[in-house]
């Protein structure tokens, strides 16, 4: 006769600054966006770092969660500023994890891109993001106090299936499919002071920031930068957004170029997260029943309860590791060469159609030359081999699991894990670390031209080999 919220006993401190780039930078993330620089900031990126270390204190154990709105950085980019950060913070560079929310309204930020125009703001843009993180770090880890991570789930119908079957034209889209699955799951987590002040809260949901699209030259976190005034508004304490496995989910509304659309989206899940956080209990209790009580009705009364000292030994739990999934290549993955002509192809292509004056033409074209650069660049990129070494991160911290991985995953990742253990909330953390091997789709995706899984790296059934290499890991841990 009670009900227990699952808790984290731990230390916990958080830092917040401004990595918001300047107007004018290279911007262009769409295929078929016509600008290439951003004409201004719609709101601004952020960086919010949470430092989490075990009650006793033990700093070579604790984990510093980096999260930046961006879309996409490539792994060089993410080692050096896990580099920079360990060196200032005192700590190794495997217990700093840098993690994108994936907006796609921040634009492509890859010195690769420094021929672009805008692309030479690009370098110095980055190197000032490593000099701030280096500054907040030692932050987060010195503000650090005895703190209760109280879990809680509410439900939030923003994200929708973006696999949709176009009937008419007989291909797949990447666009709303009402009829689709699509988890509805908003985890919450309230970073309580001993005092039951808030330090923090962190929402941890699955949604492709992708309101915004070709049509919007603005610099914005999407519906993230609402979505965390909102909370913050309520709360008086910053608010960290982790995107879960949304690789088959994206905004109910969404590729426009209307802000107001993005902060609409992003209220709504703030409004959903804000009803999952007052609905957690006070820290470090469990509810009750007291008894009948004879009124009008004999009424049964409940309370809350200090927790007992096991309970709260077993909410202290600390266990982190990381370990490696050999994934195996996709056998018909396109080869550099090929692709490097079809992009001189569709260079050619694109210039006919300027010179005929067919500007629809010459934007596909356009977009086309894009896909065919993301290619080569993902192609260069990739390990040699024949499989993809997966790196999975995995904690245990009190009586959640927290599922840290690069890449981009389908909602089954979470669906599945969260499925096999009812009782324990699991924090689905993507784009850690590194985008690739970019999406991982599940089995039965493949083969029907599904943009995901056209441009996935690793071969079907991968998802499923992660999600059970997780579950072997985790359900031994359990014992």
């Amino acid at each position: 006769m009670h009900v227990d919220t699952p808790q984290t006993r731990c230390r916990a401190g958080i830092a917040r600054g401004d990595i918001t780039p300047p107007a004018g930078i290279y911007h262009r993330m769409w295929g078929a966006a016509v600008h290439d620089r951003a004409t201004g900031v719609h709101r601004p990126l952020t960086a919010t770092l949470l430092w989490l270390a075990p009650r006793d204190g033990g700093r070579q154990l604790g984990r510093l969660v980096v999260a930046l709105d961006h879309c996409i950085l490539v792994k060089d980019e993410i080692g050096r500023m896990q580099q920079a950060v360990s060196r200032a913070a005192g700590i190794e560079p495997q217990q700093v994890h840098v993690t994108l929310s994936h907006t796609h309204g921040a634009g492509l930020m890859m010195r690769s891109r420094a021929e672009f125009p805008g692309g030479d703001l690009i370098g110095p843009y980055l190197d000032n993001v490593g000099e701030r993180l280096v500054d907040w770090a030692p932050k987060a880890i010195d503000s650090a106090q005895p703190a209760t991570l109280v879990y809680g789930t509410g439900r939030c119908s923003l994200a929708a299936n973006r696999d949709c079957w176009d009937a008419r034209k007989k291909i797949f889209v990447c666009g709303l499919n009402p009829a689709g699955p699509s988890d509805d799951t908003v985890l919450v987590v309230r970073v309580a002071a001993e005092s039951g002040q808030p330090i923090g809260t962190l929402v941890n949901y699955a949604c492709h920031p992708t309101t915004l699209a070709w049509d919007n030259t603005s610099i914005s976190p999407d519906y993230i930068g609402a979505l965390r005034e909102t909370v913050e508004k309520e709360t008086g304490a910053p608010c960290m957004f982790l995107q879960g496995a949304s690789g088959d989910l994206g905004p109910r509304e969404g590729f426009v170029g209307d802000h107001a659309v993005a902060d609409r989206n992003g209220r709504q899940l703030a409004f959903a997260a804000l009803s999952a956080l007052e609905a957690l209990p006070p820290p470090g209790t469990r509810y009750v029943y007291q008894g009948p009580v004879v009124s009008g009705a004999v009424i049964g009364a409940w309370q809350h309860e200090p927790l007992k000292h096991a309970d709260l030994d077993r909410q202290a739990h600390w266990r982190c590791e990381q370990w490696t999934v050999e994934l195996p290549y996709r056998s018909d993955l396109p080869t550099i060469e090929d692709s490097a002509r079809q992009q001189v192809s569709w260079q050619g292509e694109e210039a006919r159609a300027r010179e005929k004056g067919d500007a629809i033409r010459a934007r596909d074209c356009r977009a086309k030359v894009e896909q065919m650069t993301r290619w080569l660049a993902r192609l260069r990129e990739l390990p040699p081999g024949k499989t993809f070494s997966f790196p999975v991160t995995l904690w245990r911290l009190g009586d959640a699991f927290w599922v840290i991985v690069p890449g981009e995953h389908y909602q089954a990742l979470q669906t599945t894990l969260r499925g096999r253990f009812p009782k324990h909330p699991i924090v689905v953390v993507t784009l850690t670390g590194d985008w690739l091997p970019g999406y991982v789709p599940t089995a039965a995706t493949y083969g029907y031209g599904i943009y995901q899984e056209s441009i996935a790296l690793v071969a079907p059934g991968s998802a499923e080999v992660l999600q059970e290499e997780i579950t072997r890991r985790a359900a031994s841990w359990l014992g």
